[in-house]
This record gives C-alpha cells, sequence and structure tokens, in this order.
C-alpha cells in the first residue's frame, strides 16, 4: 500500500509539471530536465523511471497539438526526448536529494540535455524536408547558435533552459520532501 501511495503522488507530479507547458511561460522555461531528474531519484522500478517522463512528456505534446500550437516539431524532436532518457539515468545516481545536491544536478541536466538536444537540431539541419534543414550547417555552428551570447533569442532559449530546470527541479523534489514530512507512506526511500 506505501509503495501505490508513492507511485501515485509521484506520477500525479510529474504529470502536473509536464501539462505545466500549456499554461503561459517564458520561452523555453518548460520542466522537461526536472522531471527526469526527479523521476530518476524517486521511482524503485527503473523502466517507470524511464518510462513516466517520456509519457508524460509525450502527453504534453499531444495537447499542445491539439491545441493549435506544435508540439510536434521534427527529427530534432527524437533527440529531445533521447536527453530525456539521460537526465534519468542521471537522476537515477541522485542518492539523497539535498538543495545542493539537487541544484547541482540539475545544471549538469542542463547541461547534459542542451549537448544532446542541439545535436540534434545539427542532424536535423541536414535531412532534406526537416523543419530544421539548413544545408550546410556545422556542428560548430549549431553550437554557436545555442550558446547566450550569440543573439537574442538564443539568450531566451538559454536561460529560459536553465530558469525552468532549476525552478521546476526546486519545485518537484521540494513539494515531495515536504509531502514526505506529512505523509508516512512517502518517506522510503525509493517507489
Amino acid at each position: 500500500m506505501k509503495t501505490t501511495n508513492r507511485f501515485w503522488v509521484i506520477t500525479l507530479m510529474i504529470l502536473i509539471a509536464a501539462l505545466s507547458r500549456i499554461l503561459p511561460h517564458p520561452y523555453n522555461f518548460t520542466p522537461l530536465v526536472a522531471m527526469a531528474l526527479f523521476s530518476g531519484a524517486t521511482f524503485d522500478k527503473k523502466w517507470m523511471a524511464y518510462i513516466m517522463p517520456l509519457f508524460a512528456y509525450l502527453l504534453s505534446d499531444i495537447v499542445i497539438s491539439l491545441m493549435g500550437s506544435r508540439g510536434f516539431y521534427g527529427i530534432s524532436q527524437f533527440f529531445v526526448y533521447g536527453g530525456m532518457l539521460l537526465v534519468t539515468a542521471l537522476g537515477t545516481t541522485l542518492r539523497q536529494p539535498k538543495a545542493l545536491r539537487v541544484l547541482g544536478y540539475s545544471l549538469t541536466g542542463s547541461a547534459i540535455f542542451w549537448i544532446i538536444s542541439n545535436f540534434g537540431v545539427w542532424i536535423a539541419s541536414g535531412i532534406p524536408g526537416s523543419i530544421e534543414h539548413e544545408p550546410g550547417l556545422t556542428l560548430g555552428m549549431t553550437y554557436l547558435r545555442a550558446l547566450p551570447f550569440y543573439n537574442q533569442f538564443s539568450n531566451q532559449l538559454f536561460l529560459g533552459a536553465f530558469g525552468g530546470d532549476l525552478f521546476y527541479s526546486a519545485v518537484l523534489f521540494g513539494l515531495y520532501a515536504l509531502a514526505q514530512k506529512s505523509l508516512p507512506s512517502l518517506r522510503y526511500s525509493k517507489a
């Protein structure tokens, strides 16, 4: 029974975080890295730790598409989901989620995701017909464009991503820590 309660609390928190993408927010200010870290750190069943954030993010992409926006945007999206898997793997190594450790893991997860997702943009840039298609784009130029000092748009992408990762990590891990204090069934190390 205790594991069941923990499973549903963790699952609900991840789903709510994913669906927060449909609310107005600064550009690229999303819960992606936080959901993956939180899932990896809290689920005992490793297969569930990997499946849940992917499912939640896919669900939010579907909702965004149904609302008339671009929830699915091209080949590089596979790298977004791949980046989530790597950040989830990082989360599985987060043994005791104290504030400073969550901060460090969140920044590391952001960096991993940035490298993987921008690599996907570069891969997709060479595929005719893809949204990201830009013949001759080099990998170095792809990463240069993604740096915060390249232009204002890149600055918004970069700061929004890191800001969202830090904010949502604080919210997910913080709320879960508070819930563990008041609900004894959540106090075990993993679900």
